[in-house]
């Protein structure tokens, strides 16, 4: 199992950490002990004082392929939840400042929070689905897949091209605005399209 994820997928978040919109998706890996399942909280990693939260629909490879095609990218898929790509942002920063790779900030253990998965089916067009994430309550990320700068079905055909896809790898589309820092006590809570499907404490 693979944990595939996008930075800069949405044009006001790559703004707002000061980065350059991207003209081709950007993908970085994350490992097996990266995954956070329904029903764990995250213990706040001790080599971090600045831990953010980026939440993302995450999509589900149903069956195995590569050099998948953008038209046939619709069947590798069928079931969609939320999840959380926790970022040790000052770690990231000091790395990015020395040209140096990001998995220190990005791929520690429990840096891959996901809810429960649903049957896309139920929430019919996957360029317009609605996901919000709420921090103790109060709403801080308001996202539209349709504000995607490269939909699911490019993904996968994108990332087709480098790496084989296999039954069970998520796909973490990418984060819109509204991203930041957690603190021990934080609950965070994700509803797609007024689904109540992730919900994290951090320890």
């Amino acid at each position: 199992m693979k944990i595939i994820c996008v930075g800069r997928n949405y044009a006001d978040h790559a703004k707002e950490l000061g980065n350059q919109v991207p003209d081709e998706p950007v993908i970085f890996l994350k490992p097996k002990n990266s995954l956070l399942s329904p029903g764990n909280n995250l213990f706040y990693p001790a080599f971090t004082n600045e831990l953010h939260y980026e939440c993302e629909l995450v999509v589900k490879i149903n069956k195995n392929g590569k050099f998948i095609s953008p038209g046939k990218a619709k069947l590798y898929y069928e079931e969609v939840s939320l999840g959380i790509d926790f970022t040790a942002r000052d770690i990231q920063d000091k790395l990015k400042k020395k040209s140096l790779p990001w998995e220190k900030a990005k791929a520690f253990d429990g840096s891959a929070a996901v809810g429960q998965f649903v049957p896309l089916s139920k929430f019919g067009n996957p360029k317009n689905l609605h996901f919000q994430l709420f921090k103790n309550g109060e709403l801080v990320q308001d996202g539209h897949t349709a504000d995607m700068l490269f939909g699911i079905d490019v993904i996968i055909a994108d990332v087709s091209q480098y790496f084989s896809l296999n039954i069970g790898d998520l796909i973490y589309t990418g984060t819109p605005p509204g991203v930041g820092e957690v603190v021990i006590s934080d609950r965070l809570e994700g509803y797609l399209e007024g689904e109540k499907l992730l919900d994290v404490m951090i320890e």
